[in-house]
């Protein structure tokens, strides 16, 4: 599969999985829009690995807690090359329950992990020209379709991140793809805390690997145009425990 001649935004792309995608889209040929909010140092260095690969890539940052900078970033992206895709990777993921849970912690969430994503596609889609073709892929988690007591505030903006996957997936269709890709286990945490009972509740029993990351997204992103509104769940079978 080949990006080669097309850019492909990814937010929250500076480090972690987020830069796995980053390369991964690079490695297929494509060029990148590094999006950050905090982390500038890191979004260079992802920069320059994928100029290494020998593609162009651009960082730009906003704080996407912000409702105006979706419009912003999606116009400075076009500014430095009209864009083919939109990955939605930015999330915030916090251990709150229902009793830590505050309502700015329940609106925090919503806003980065649900309203901007909404916002990012809104304005993608206005951006497409009428003959050209887009994808969008959104970044889930087990989480979302097997909602528990746990993380509540995150699995609640997941499930609805869901959702509007597969709204969207209808309404800009079919002009615009818009997928799905559920994460389970991807990286260990960051600061080197490994804990093997993390895994004891995942069939594949393992963490994924980088390699697996970037071909389920690269599927997603040059594969067939006749897959939309689908989750693919790259979890090792954890939403089936």
């Amino acid at each position: 599969m080949s990006l080669f001649g097309k850019t492909v935004l990814i937010t929250g792309s500076a480090h972690r999985v987020g830069k796995v995608m980053a390369l991964a889209v690079a490695q297929a040929g494509g060029d990148v829009i590094i999006h950050h909010a905090h982390s500038a140092d890191q979004a260079r260095q992802t920069q320059k690995e994928i100029e290494g690969l020998g593609r162009r890539a651009a960082v730009l940052e906003a704080d996407l807690s912000d409702p105006r900078t979706a419009f912003e970033l999606i116009e400075k992206s076009w500014n430095f090359n009209p864009l083919f895709a939109l990955v939605n990777s930015a999330a915030i993921f916090e251990p709150l329950d229902w009793d830590q849970a505050s309502r700015s912690d329940w609106q925090r969430h919503l806003d980065i992990n649900l309203t901007a994503p909404f916002l990012l596609s809104q304005a993608f889609a206005r951006r497409i020209l009428p003959e050209k073709t887009g994808r969008i892929v959104n970044i889930l988690d087990w989480r979302a379709l097997r909602p528990g007591a746990d993380h509540i505030p995150y699995t609640i903006s997941k499930a609805g991140l869901a959702a509007l996957t597969q709204s969207l997936a209808q309404a800009f269709a079919p002009q615009i793809t818009v997928n799905g890709l559920a994460f389970g286990a991807i990286l260990p945490p960051s600061g080197g805390r490994d804990n093997p009972d993390l895994l004891q509740d995942y069939p594949a029993g393992r963490w994924a690997d980088s390699d697996e990351v970037g071909q389920a997204l690269i599927f997603l992103l040059d594969g067939p145009s006749y897959i939309t509104g689908e989750i693919i769940h790259l979890d090792g079978g954890r939403h089936l425990v």
